[in-house]
């Protein structure tokens, strides 16, 4: 199973191109924590984050640089031939799922509607557990 789920804040503005074929895709960097057993050993990843067609232009409508987002989705490697004739391999996330958990202004989203550009994903993350209380 490919599954991958990640909450974290947005590294840039997504970046919203179209194909040949007129699909949208958006892509854009998830700052996300990696907890090492203290604030000295806490690390900050960026994971690279694909999204397509409507999911896509519903990124880059309503999302900005620092906003803070759960992604689900799955994990893809492939292969391209870079401009100077090498093969280079490119790791990203391909979104399924997004669900907004601030509000545009930073605050967080409210819990009465809906934040989720999914039903599925609406309830998932909608519980806050101290830190001590997460089992990983």
């Amino acid at each position: 199973m490919n599954k991958v789920i990640l909450v974290g804040r947005l590294a840039q503005d997504p970046e919203v191109r179209y194909t040949q074929n007129g699909k949208a895709v958006a892509s854009f960097s998830l700052a996300v924590s990696r907890y090492g057993g203290g604030a000295q050993n806490d690390t900050t990843d960026f994971i690279p984050i694909v999204a397509w067609e409507k999911l896509a232009e519903i990124c880059g409508n309503n999302l900005t640089k620092g906003r803070r987002i759960l992604v689900e989705g799955r994990l893809q490697i492939r292969s391209y031939e870079g401009n100077d004739g090498q093969k280079r391999r490119v790791s990203e996330v391909v979104a399924q799922n997004i669900e907004f958990l601030e509000a545009k202004s930073g605050a967080p989203a409210p819990m009465d509607r809906p934040s989720s550009t999914s039903s599925k994903a609406s309830s998932f993350g909608s519980e806050v557990f101290p830190e001590e209380e997460i089992p990983f």
